[in-house]
């Protein structure tokens, strides 16, 4: 085992949350170290390279930027807007295309409600109490950071009502309902389940303005990572939390590197005695890392499972963390395009195949393949032509689960297929928007090569529990078990990311400061920011 190291805090995970957690603490003076299982950092913010071309992972557009929006403050807190950020079309930011029909998404919460009630004149004093109602909860975003413990989040909050119900009542037009709620497959629309305030700080963001990074998500991993070294801090790669270490009622030390229990190894399934020795050279790399606190950047059940023996956790918690639902999946096609073949197109656009896009949180296998989201990567200075699209549209755990007992690299050749037909199937049902793209009879197209990533990609990367891509569902009606607490039973044990108030940058970035607020207080993690 090798030498101990002491730190004041120690982060497990190095997607925004814990980046941005690092950073908090770093700028107070404590010193942190982050610790990461993958070769490389940032999660959901990653990038990847294949040849000449560069894709992200999860990142492809943010709202509120703009001077005096939620984000501006945020990320100019977090030294961000330096960054070489491109304002999306202000006119039209987004196109949802429903039933063959486009309906574009404007930018100002005028410029937004006039747009539509174009198409939907009968519906503009609707269309007004919407877009004001949505300015309303950006206008007040912030104060969530004076709420008091006492305070009835659990029955009086927006998070306490449903978005769909709020939809039907405001708007009476079904299709204008459809169209309203077109651009969030940036979250899973579940009539049942979805708390309006989710529903409302996602889109209303977005409305006030929308950006894409020239470069990619991991430049904000990069700044950030060169903001806590700077600070003092420290990030580490290939560093995997193994097992954290309980004594007399809090967390000690963070195993690194550890040997896991076979059981908890899927790939040793098929990685017979080569993966059982690459687990015996691992261990003798294994670090024991002390801090006198942990923030966990993982999936809540994972953190926990970290925990083998506690005299704090109770069975019964565990139990409730790991019964919770987790949301649907993606599955992403990053297509690499020949040169000057498909022009730039400065807005995302959503595909629906059939009229209801609240109908895709469900499993069923009608619904697979029938919406989509299309985003551009901005194309290199001066040219009028992208070189990468990316194609996300959901995917469900039963269209993966005969494979989920393996892991990257060691699955089959019916894996592969499937995922190749999937591919082709989102493609055919975008290609009518954008012209050229494919056309699977002829040789002749505009795409070079393309790749793709499942649910299960997502869970062996981030850990996440049937590679679901917003993390738990929360539910209006089950606040109570849904809406999770930075704290934890064990006292100097805390959580961060989107499996606890928010998904998203926007509220990945609020709930950065809920969780360092548990360790300095919130006044003090917040002094800067206002």
């Amino acid at each position: 085992m090798l030498p101990m190291k002491k730190y004041d805090v120690v982060i497990i995970g190095s997607g925004l949350g814990g980046l941005q957690c690092g950073y908090i603490l770093s700028k107070h003076g404590l010193n942190v170290c982050v610790l990461e299982k993958n070769g490389q950092p940032g999660g959901c913010m990653q990038t990847f390279r294949r040849g000449k071309h560069t894709f992200d992972t999860g990142f492809h557009y943010i709202g509120g930027l703009d001077e005096g929006q939620p984000l501006h403050r945020l990320f100019d807190y977090f030294g961000l807007m330096d960054l070489p950020w491109l304002r999306m079309d202000e006119n039209g930011f987004d196109e949802v295309i429903i039933n063959d029909k486009s309906y574009l998404f404007a930018n100002g919460y005028e410029r937004f409600t006039e747009t539509l009630a174009g198409h939907f004149p009968h519906q503009r004093e609707n269309l007004k109490k919407y877009a004001a109602f949505l300015r309303n909860v950006s206008d007040n975003i912030f104060g969530s950071f004076e709420r008091k413990e006492d305070d009835d989040i659990y029955g009086t909050s927006l998070f306490a009502k449903s978005a769909y119900d709020y939809l039907t009542s405001t708007i009476d037009d079904p299709l204008l309902r459809n169209v309203l709620s077109g651009t969030s497959l940036k979250m899973e629309l579940n009539p049942q389940t979805l708390p309006l305030y989710i529903f409302a700080q996602i889109n209303s963001s977005f409305i006030q303005s929308a950006w894409r990074l020239r470069g990619g998500g991991s430049l904000i991993t990069d700044s950030l990572i060169k903001s806590i070294e700077a600070n003092g801090g420290t990030v580490r790669m290939k560093s995997d939390v193994t097992r954290l270490i309980e004594e007399d009622g809090e967390i000690v030390a963070a195993e690194v590197n550890g040997v896991k229990e076979i059981a908890d190894v899927p790939e040793y399934i098929d990685g017979g005695q080569e993966v059982f020795d690459n687990l015996h050279r691992r261990a003798s790399g294994t670090e024991r890392i002390e801090a006198d606190y942990f923030i966990a950047n993982t999936h809540p059940a994972h953190a926990l499972s970290l925990i083998t023996e506690s005299k704090l956790i109770r069975n019964i918690y565990r139990k409730r963390i790991s019964n919770l639902e987790n949301t649907f999946g993606m599955f992403t096609v990053n297509i690499a395009l020949k040169e000057s073949a498909i022009p730039y197109q400065n807005r995302n656009i959503y595909v629906y195949k059939t009229g209801d896009v609240w109908q895709y949180s469900d499993y069923k296998p009608e619904h697979v393949n029938t919406c989509a989201l299309v985003s551009f990567q901005v194309p290199e200075e001066g040219s009028l032509y992208t070189r990468n699209i990316d194609i996300l549209t959901p995917m469900y755990w039963p269209e993966v689960q005969q494979w989920e007992r393996t892991t990257i690299g060691r699955r089959d050749d019916d894996y592969l297929s499937y995922k190749n037909q999937k591919a082709k199937s989102c493609i055919n049902l975008v290609s009518g928007c954008i012209p050229g793209l494919k056309d699977f009879a002829y040789p002749e197209d505009a795409i070079e090569k393309m790749y793709t990533s499942t649910s299960l990609s997502y869970r062996d990367y981030t850990g996440t529990p049937c590679g679901s891509a917003y993390g738990i569902r929360k539910k209006y009606d089950q606040l109570m078990t849904t809406l999770l607490s930075a704290r934890t039973p064990v006292p100097n044990l805390f959580l961060t990311g989107q499996n606890l108030n928010l998904h998203g940058v926007l509220g990945v970035s609020m709930t950065s400061f809920f969780t360092c607020g548990e360790i300095i207080g919130m006044e003090t993690a917040t002094e800067d920011l206002f």
